[in-house]
């Protein structure tokens, strides 16, 4: 890092002119010795890298630095070890460069935030989960209920947090923190006092005709069997787990009435009893894209192949969804994120979807890197390569290049081919390498028929 105070002080030196001589004087005692170089610059402007859970926002405000500030290496050392201190980072540095008047700093801190991390969930505390949440809001800047690091430090300062607020409200029972199966591969960090919960043994169904019990309980039995019981943590797992099955027949008004539980003794626990309202089926009504798109919505629509007017299967529209971020990222939008809304119209008995769609920006093609041809080889495979440096980026292309020359066999005794791509999420460029392997994959770089691009 250079600092201003030495880039300062070097063109005071540079300018200074060459003494004349002269004869020794006396020296006056009444100048005083020069002014130490500064050590500290204003902040100019303050930024985060490597966050994606936290807001840069939060990571600035736990830093407690501040534009305009003026700060040298002690403070930004203190606002490190800030960082650190939370626990939620694996590494945290900084780093400076001149502001463009060259009068402060332009500060970033780069951090790696510590995984896993899961959401959180409270159970019995015997208060609203809202005051808690607030209580731990107020705690730390970085409490998200979507995503707390699992590690035992920070589980533990929470505990803390919640049983210093708990005794306000004379709630005395201890509570502990621990790592819990919700869904599917998916956990969440459970707050709930630490007295033994019961566990699920067995869970059974009434009231369902559409979904045989041995369907249901095969849904159901990988994410509750085992758990901890909490009828809140329950009816999560069945909105999630259940639900999902009886969506896939256009069910999707299935609700959960009742839920009720009796001991067992073999195996030890509660056997679970829930009641199902399994409701009609819906059917798929309209699709819509929302708001503009970089790619035309009657081709989306047609690439997300909706079948309107069939049972309203959501899983079916989850695909569609995903069919259609393909097919704007086949359009050079590599961050492309698509999201929905369900309109439920019970008059009509249909669900109706509208999709939104945020393409992020669009990458174009950069450097194309060829290893393994001689260069009459590469001279050929460039010759045939269509997506030009500078023009839009399809990630499908690589691949599909490769496979045409493997089918139209181009070369002769080609082996294993492969495309590397690297990707420059700032510049919105992508680079590709294609890898030729085999015994002697330019043995003949010569066409062998016509290749159809």
């Amino acid at each position: 890092m250079r600092w201003f105070a030495i880039l300062s002080l070097a063109c005071a030196v540079a300018s200074a002119q060459a003494p004349k001589k002269a004869t020794p004087a006396r020296k006056d005692s009444s100048k005083s010795a020069p002014a130490p170089a500064p050590n500290k610059w204003p902040i100019q402007k303050l930024t985060v890298e490597g966050n994606h859970a936290y807001a840069a926002e939060q990571v600035l405000n736990v830093a407690g630095l501040k534009v305009g500030q003026l700060a040298g290496r002690p403070e930004f050392e203190a606002a490190r070890d800030r960082l650190v201190a939370t626990g939620a980072f694996e590494t945290v540095g900084y780093k400076f460069e001149a502001g463009e008047d060259k009068q402060g700093y332009v500060a970033t801190f780069q951090i790696t935030e510590v995984q896993p991390a899961f959401p959180v969930r409270f159970e019995e505390l015997g208060v609203p989960d809202r005051d808690v949440i607030a209580v731990l809001h107020a705690k730390d800047p970085l409490f998200s209920m979507l995503h707390v690091p699992a590690t035992k430090t920070i589980m533990d300062r929470y505990v803390g947090w919640i049983q210093e607020y708990l005794a306000t409200k004379n709630v005395t029972e201890k509570i502990a923190a621990k790592v819990v199966p919700t869904t599917g591969d998916q956990f969440a960090i459970l707050f709930r006092p630490a007295r033994n919960a019961p566990v699920v043994a067995a869970v059974s169904f009434t009231g369902n005709q559409v979904v045989p019990q041995g369907v249901l309980r095969e849904a159901i039995s990988g994410v509750a069997v085992g758990s901890t019981y909490s009828e809140a943590g329950f009816r999560e797992i069945l909105n999630t787990a259940v639900r999902r099955v009886y969506e896939q027949r256009g069910r999707v008004r299935v609700s959960f009435p009742e839920i009720r539980t009796e001991p067992m003794k073999e195996p030890e626990g509660v056997h679970v009893f829930v009641k199902i309202d399994e409701g009609i089926s819906y059917d798929l009504g309209k699709v819509d894209i929302a708001g503009p798109t970089p790619v035309d919505p009657a081709a989306l629509l047609k690439a997300g192949d909706f079948k309107t007017g069939d049972v309203a299967n959501m899983d079916k529209v989850a695909e569609g969804l995903e069919k259609i971020r393909l097919a704007v990222r086949h359009a050079g939008y590599l961050d492309a994120k698509v999201t929905s809304d369900r309109k439920i119209d019970d008059e009509k008995k249909a669900v109706n979807i509208v999709v939104h769609v945020d393409p992020g920006a669009q990458y174009t093609m950069g450097k194309l890197t060829l290893v393994g041809l001689d260069l009459d080889g590469e001279a050929e495979v460039n010759r045939i390569w269509t997506m030009k440096e500078g023009k839009t980026f399809n990630p499908d292309y690589p691949d599909y290049f490769l496979n045409r020359i493997k089918e139209q066999q181009i070369f002769e005794g080609l082996g294993n081919t492969k495309a590397d791509l690297k990707i420059d999420d700032k510049r919105h460029v992508a680079d590709v390498t294609l890898n030729f392997k085999g015994e002697d994959p330019t043995k003949r770089p010569g066409r062998r028929g016509r290749f159809d691009r």
